[in-house]
């Protein structure tokens, strides 16, 4: 039999951002998908529709990089996903597969838009010049945004945070670095982006001190932390800290 090639292409709506698959869903095309949707999220649209109609499912199984990518951008950049498909028989398997215990799971692209649950979100960024005080400029940026979200008990960790990743930036890359925070859904989010295809990478077995650890530092006080690479080719580190109820 005949495999016929995965194809993909992403098309950006006022309210979301749309992939939309077809071709045959293989194993091998399986991380094909899961990265494209994953790129596609990183983009930070207000919600993410994947369109599988033309999609054939050579494994049930498969269904799984749905639940995957829903688990993984509710973390970070926390925003909607659905899945859409005109075909009955892909509904049903989904719903088999408990697909939609993670993503909501519509027949057509207006229902899946109209059926996204967007929280409100604050969201501000900025790019700072190479310099040895770019990590203090991205700390006052934070720290005025912690003041103006109402999230001052939060300011010190996201200090500590940005700073790890802005100079972790200047240190690996050639970047100028761009730090974006979001707060939305009790989660307060610092991403910085440069144009590097190196992995942002912890290493494990030493000193924070040690020069060039960051990460280690960054992975101990976030609820979560990542790395995700974008469509212009580079990449964003992000970590996401919980806003407690009360401040202590």
């Amino acid at each position: 039999m005949t495999v016929r090639p995965l194809e993909l292409s992403r098309l950006r709506r006022e309210n979301s951002t749309v992939v939309t698959a077809a071709g045959d869903l293989t194993l091998d095309g399986y991380p094909q998908l899961r990265d494209y949707l994953l790129k596609s999220a990183a983009e930070d649209p207000d919600g993410l529709i994947a369109d599988i109609s033309g999609l054939a499912i050579q494994d049930p199984a498969l269904v799984s990089v749905f639940t995957l990518v829903a688990m993984r951008i509710g973390e970070w950049p926390a925003i909607p996903f659905a899945v859409v498909s005109t075909r009955t028989e892909h509904r049903d398997l989904l719903r088999r597969r408990t697909v939609d215990r993670f993503a909501a799971v519509h027949a057509d692209t207006t229902a899946a838009e109209a059926g996204l649950d967007r929280p409100v979100r604050l969201r501000a960024q900025q790019e700072f010049a190479r310099s040895p005080r770019s990590a203090a400029w991205a700390r006052q940026f934070v720290t005025a945004k912690c003041a103006e979200w109402a999230v001052p008990h939060l300011r010190d960790d996201a200090c500590l945070v940005v700073s790890e990743l802005v100079e972790n930036t200047i240190e690996h890359t050639t970047s100028a670095p761009r730090v974006r925070l979001d707060l939305r859904r009790a989660m307060f989010t610092i991403a910085v982006a440069d144009d590097s295809l190196v992995p942002a990478r912890l290493h494990e077995g030493l000193g924070l001190a040690e020069r060039g650890l960051g990460l280690k530092a960054v992975a101990q006080i976030a609820r979560a932390w990542g790395c995700s690479r974008v469509w212009s080719g580079g990449k964003i580190v992000w970590a996401v800290l919980a806003t407690p109820a009360k401040p202590r």
